[in-house]
């Protein structure tokens, strides 16, 4: 079963369950959504533009768009990132992945867009929430940074 913990603040704050040594969970539960700022948002403690939304996922705006279109699609229970989940609920992985490729259809995104999920901090991850990024509405570059 899943080990219930506390919650993750941002990356560079760190996580609590792993400050405390002990082996972080794949998929938990934050019970008190008042340490993980995207959990917080999935409650509704935040005002947010809500794309349409399922009882499992939640798609908003980013408040600091990198694209004409930018929302972040994020799990309504807490998972660390994209491989955590997928390795822990692969089905539940697929659910918010599907979520993310239906905002982009009903963002109008037919001429392409770009789905990513940052994942540590190397890779430029900055809430240790899983959160796909849902860019596009201009023609994208790569490499992107």
């Amino acid at each position: 079963g899943r080990r219930v913990t506390p919650g993750c603040a941002p990356v560079s704050v760190g996580c609590p369950a792993r400050a405390r040594g002990g082996a972080l969970s794949l998929l938990y539960e934050a019970p008190d959504r008042t340490v993980c700022l995207f959990c917080r948002s999935a409650a509704g403690a935040f005002p947010a533009e809500i794309v349409p939304k399922t009882p499992r996922v939640v798609p908003f705006r980013d408040v600091n768009p990198q694209a004409p279109t930018h929302v972040l699609v994020i799990p309504v229970q807490h998972a660390a990132n994209a491989a955590e989940l997928a390795d822990a609920d692969p089905g539940y992985a697929g659910e918010v992945l599907a979520a993310a490729a239906e905002v982009a259809r009903l963002e109008g995104l037919g001429n392409g867009y770009r789905l990513v999920a940052n994942i540590g901090v190397d890779g430029g991850q900055t809430v240790e929430h899983l959160h796909w990024h849902v860019l596009g509405g201009r023609p994208l570059t790569w490499p992107p940074g």
